[in-house]
């Protein structure tokens, strides 16, 4: 008899394996926790992905009054996954994002990083944007209020440069799901400059953000906020979903309770973490390119891809490091909690974006 040949059995797969093995190409280049994450929270499911997509496509005949600019699958998949895969609500967001454009078409104009007020906004740390994630993978963003010099830049020239900003980082699929963190800092932030925050321009940051983009904000944090920035809430709160209150937390000058939500180990010194105090020019940067000089050394990184670079030409001192107004931010003793009425409302939540 000759020799028996002896096949090894099939091996089963695990679900989370099968998971994996079924992914599309829309999910590659996603780490696998970042894949079960997408499963788990946001109801991602590969074996659907397509059908998914194409359905909210199907919907764009019943908005013939909206130029959808773009509706191949990957644009489609971010806003799916902004609002975890329920179909009307994610073409809602995706109508939206095409009529805010249309109703604000000078905000849309020579939108790039080589616009001049987009890029005076940009070199003026407008938004900071840390490179590392915290432990959720969650994209870091910093506003230094006091430093919005109203004789230079203009408020919608700062939403303008935050809107580019965060076109550029949506193309990440990994911040698609995991999404962002946005931190204000007030120090020194003056009465007069917060009497230019009127009803109409927060409104249009309102809209542009919590209403017409798709990403998945986590948290919007307020540290050394004046009294002046809690009477804002009676202005911004006509504008708000009700269900979205309770993602803007305000701290005060006590960074105990903004550490138990992000880890010291990911934040700059000015919010008392333990990385190096921010440069606010990183961010410029890597937007307006390697011809954008400064003293300090940087890498170019791949949002170079997005063809959004700037040469600055005979404008050394616009293109210079400025000095930051530094936090006046403390650690305290404290816990975060949300506040019942009639107790401290230093951690109450002030607003949300979706």
């Amino acid at each position: 008899m000759g020799p028996v040949s002896v096949l090894p059995k099939p091996q089963r797969l695990s679900s989370r394996e099968g998971d994996l093995a079924k992914m599309t190409h829309l999910q590659a280049g996603l780490s696998p926790d970042t894949i079960e994450k997408a499963r788990l929270e946001l109801n991602e499911n590969p074996d659907v992905l397509h059908q998914d997509i194409q359905q909210v496509r199907d919907m764009i005949i019943t908005r013939p009054d909206i130029g959808f600019l773009r509706t191949d699958d990957a644009f489609i998949l971010r806003f799916l996954r902004a609002r975890k895969f329920h179909q009307a609500d994610a073409f809602r967001l995706l109508a939206q994002y095409f009529q805010y454009r249309q109703l604000n078409l000078d905000m849309f104009k020579n939108f790039k990083a080589d616009d001049p007020g987009i890029k005076r906004a940009l070199i003026d740390g407008f938004p900071g944007v840390l490179e590392n994630r915290d432990h959720y993978g969650r994209k870091i963003l910093l506003l230094f209020a006091a430093n919005w010099d109203q004789s230079r830049n203009s408020f919608t020239d700062i939403l303008r440069a935050i809107l580019l900003s965060l076109e550029v980082l949506i193309e990440d699929p990994e911040l698609q799901i995991n999404g962002f963190i946005l931190i204000i800092d007030w120090s020194n932030f003056s009465f007069k400059q917060a009497s230019k925050l009127t009803p109409s321009i927060l409104k249009l940051a309102i809209e542009g953000l919590q209403d017409s983009f798709p990403a998945r904000f986590g948290g919007v944090h307020f540290v050394n906020q004046p009294w002046y920035i809690h009477a804002l809430y009676t202005l911004i709160k006509p504008f708000l979903k009700d269900k979205t209150r309770n993602r803007i937390f305000l701290h005060g000058n006590n960074l105990n309770s903004l550490h138990q939500l992000i880890h010291p180990e990911f934040l700059p010194s000015e919010f008392g973490g333990t990385l190096p105090p921010y440069d606010m020019g990183t961010w410029a940067r890597t937007l307006l390119g390697p011809d954008y000089n400064d003293e300090n050394d940087y890498t170019h990184t791949s949002y170079n891809a997005m063809h959004v670079k700037h040469t600055c030409s005979n404008l050394e001192r616009e293109c210079s490091p400025k000095p930051m107004k530094r936090s006046q931010s403390v650690v305290e003793a404290g816990t975060l909690k949300h506040e019942e009425k009639g107790e401290n409302e230093n951690t109450q939540p002030l607003l949300a974006l979706d």
